[in-house]
């Protein structure tokens, strides 16, 4: 049986080792995903399985106590723990191979591009795939160790006889659990998000980083991390501005006074927006969109490709607007007026009234 684990590690090694070199050569991104996730796994899988297919070469083994002992059933006992590791050894080798398919998948997209939809939606479908897959796995594999054990079987027997009383029991203690569950499955169907989309939540905006089928990671803006059950996403509205593309709409405020050239900001408006390399061309204009006793509302409208680029635009078309108003026109700025009317007779000359 020795000899059949060293044959086992040596087949592992000489395969493993001839496909690194394919792989290298080649530059196959598939071959090394298979190298790097598999190699593991199958280290264990190859010894257990020679020695799986060698067990029926080899013969009961006399019981230690010697005549008047019954004879040890080596062989059986052997089977029962290699069924155990085959068991473990061929769920750890399919949970992996799920790795081995999104590096497949993936390598024909480019995520890191700005206007990355389909990616995005593959990979999210990919990490969801990945994680039913290893939630079944896992209950599937300890089902079937389990299942090896005639203690455990009857222990299982029995709980299934009350199972009436402990069914409930679960079923109050897990329902939070098993609506996340059922949540994160069903938003794995319908992906009203998907990973590396932006999202504006609980006041915050941010992109999202990972999604467990339990809950979702967004990476807000600042680096901080906004953690969220499955199911809010289901009971509550949020907004996802990259939902069908990337590209946004953005307003800059400006308040001025009364005797502003609403078409001179305008033009100027265009100027900074044609010379800047984050707008995209596609969407501008400027009006007045409030009047106050004392100022104009204007709104600067823009476009970019992608909401990092937008929140970028909108700072820089805000701050080159008001200095241009500061250097060239600075009688634009909002101003309090005071009037100066004559007194009544025997009261003086003049007096100020209210200014606005």
């Amino acid at each position: 049986m020795g000899g059949m684990v060293v044959l086992g590690v040596v087949c592992h090694a000489l395969l493993f080792s001839i496909l690194k070199k394919v792989a290298d050569r080649s530059k196959n991104a598939v071959l090394m995903s298979f190298w790097r996730h598999l190699r593991t796994p199958s280290f264990l899988f190859l010894p257990v399985l020679i020695l799986t297919i060698a067990l029926p070469l080899v013969r009961g083994a006399p019981a230690p106590g010697g005549a008047g002992h019954p004879a040890l059933d080596f062989p059986e006992i052997v089977r029962q723990v290699l069924g155990i590791v085959m068991t473990v050894a061929i769920s750890w080798m399919v949970i992996k191979s799920t790795s081995v398919i999104e590096d497949a998948v993936l390598a024909r997209f480019d995520v890191g591009v700005s206007d990355n939809l389909q990616a995005s939606k593959i990979k999210t479908q990919l990490q969801m795939f990945k994680k039913v897959v290893i939630f079944i796995m896992a209950v599937f594999a300890l089902a079937l160790v389990l299942m090896n054990f005639e203690k455990v079987r009857q222990l299982g027997t029995t709980i299934l006889a009350s199972a009436g009383v402990i069914g409930i029991i679960v079923g109050f203690a897990a329902q939070r659990t098993i609506a996340a569950l059922l949540a994160g499955i069903q938003i794995a169907i319908t992906q009203p998000f998907r990973i590396d989309d932006v999202l504006f939540v609980e006041n915050e905006w941010g992109r999202v980083e990972e999604i467990t089928l339990t809950y979702v990671v967004v990476r807000i803006w600042d680096l901080r991390r906004l953690v969220l059950p499955m199911s809010y996403f289901l009971e509550k509205p949020f907004q996802n501005w990259t939902r069908t593309s990337a590209d946004l709409l953005g307003t800059v405020f400006l308040y001025t006074d009364y005797t502003v050239p609403v078409a001179a900001v305008r033009k100027e408006l265009h100027r900074v927006l044609k010379s800047s390399p984050l707008w995209d061309k596609k969407v501008w204009n400027l009006q007045v969109t409030d009047t106050t006793d004392r100022s104009l509302e204007l709104r600067a409208l823009m476009s970019a490709s992608d909401v990092s680029s937008m929140w970028d635009l909108r700072c820089e078309v805000r701050e080159r607007l008001v200095g241009f108003i500061q250097r060239k026109h600075p009688e634009w700025l909002p101003k309090l007026r005071e009037e100066l009317v004559p007194r009544r007779k025997g009261r003086g000359k003049t007096h100020f009234l209210n200014g606005r």
